[in-house]
């Protein structure tokens, strides 16, 4: 179940209804992620794996991470690993995760709270469990998500945003029934806290059975739906969709969803997505490991700097450090 919820939704503004005249966003195409393991062994799931990478432009790479009900013991994260050219956004929906990186940043997220990474020139860090949770193990859900960077942005200073909970824009569709919680970008006449290199917008949905929410949507964004949990249908035909599943939408000022009217009983909330869009970048994408830029060169180049240390350090726990130059 979410953290962030709230018991009345007719308090919240709401998102105004879309005109009849607004076209529609088609489905292009239906995926289905494909399950692993990624650093220590925490179970992922591959949101944007096969798709191709100018659908997903101006985003690179999303994991599903969980939901896990951890025994103790169990609870894992990543060891110290370097990022370049890109942004990370975690995202916990329930547990908690413990963030460090070579700048000084980091700190712990639990319960609708955001880490927004920009690693731009490069930076190291770490994520895991924190050791209480490592001991007594519990629930454990969340996201990662991979923003691209354009070109003049790829060597930035590192940067690092901590966004609680409570900084998170909450908006209620046209017809009430559905709560939207907007982490970036503007929904609605709704912001959400986070500050964006790229123009996009990050939304947490959840639409009750039998609702239906109809988004106004950028025209110049695209627009990515990825299914947490529930069933439910998307797009103008009401394509069927269900958990772990992307849909990919064509063009239009509107994206259409809604919950099927019967869920199982552990969907009983009802349709649970990531609505994700952003401004196309467009500009040539090397993508090698930790690292994302706009040729091999430049790619060859970030793993040299990390070899040779010029990413940065690992820093003890307690400490702040910074990247060499």
């Amino acid at each position: 179940m979410p953290a962030v919820t709230v018991p009345d939704l007719t308090v919240l503004p709401r998102v105004p209804a879309v005109s009849s005249a607004a076209q529609q966003r088609p489905v292009k195409a239906i995926s289905t992620a494909p399950e692993g393991f990624e650093g220590e062994g925490f179970p992922v799931k591959r949101a944007f794996a096969g798709v191709d990478l100018r659908d997903l432009d101006p985003f690179i790479h999303m994991d599903e991470m969980g939901a896990v009900e951890y025994a103790p013991g169990e609870p894992k994260g990543t060891p110290w690993h370097p990022h370049r050219g890109f942004e990370t956004v975690t995202y916990i929906i329930d547990g908690v995760f413990d963030h460090q990186d070579s700048y000084g940043g980091g700190g712990s997220i639990t319960n609708g709270d955001t880490q927004w990474m920009t690693a731009g020139s490069g930076i190291l860090h770490i994520e895991a469990p924190p050791e209480h949770l490592v001991v007594s193990g519990g629930l454990f859900h969340g996201f990662q998500l991979w923003v691209n960077l354009p070109r003049v942005d790829k060597l930035k200073p590192p940067a690092y945003q901590d966004l609680r909970s409570s900084e998170v824009g909450l908006v209620a569709s046209a017809d009430g029934g559905s709560l939207l919680r907007v982490i970036a970008g503007e929904v609605g006449g709704v912001s959400g806290p986070g500050a964006t290199h790229t123009p996009m917008a990050m939304v947490h949905a959840t639409v009750a059975p039998g609702g239906e929410l109809v988004l106004p949507w950028r025209r110049d964004f695209n627009a990515l739906v990825y299914v947490m949990s529930g069933d439910g249908f998307v797009g103008p035909d009401q394509t069927p969709v269900g958990p772990g599943q992307l849909a990919v939408f064509g063009a239009g000022d509107a994206i259409r969803m809604s919950a099927a009217q019967t869920q199982q009983e552990r969907y009983a909330a009802g349709l649970d997505v990531v609505v994700l869009g952003g401004l196309p970048i467009r500009e040539p994408v090397a993508w090698a490991g930790p690292f994302v830029m706009n040729t091999k060169a430049e790619v060859a180049k970030a793993f040299e700097d990390f070899q040779a240390g010029r990413l940065g350090q690992p820093v003890p726990h307690g400490d702040v450090g910074g990247a060499t130059a």
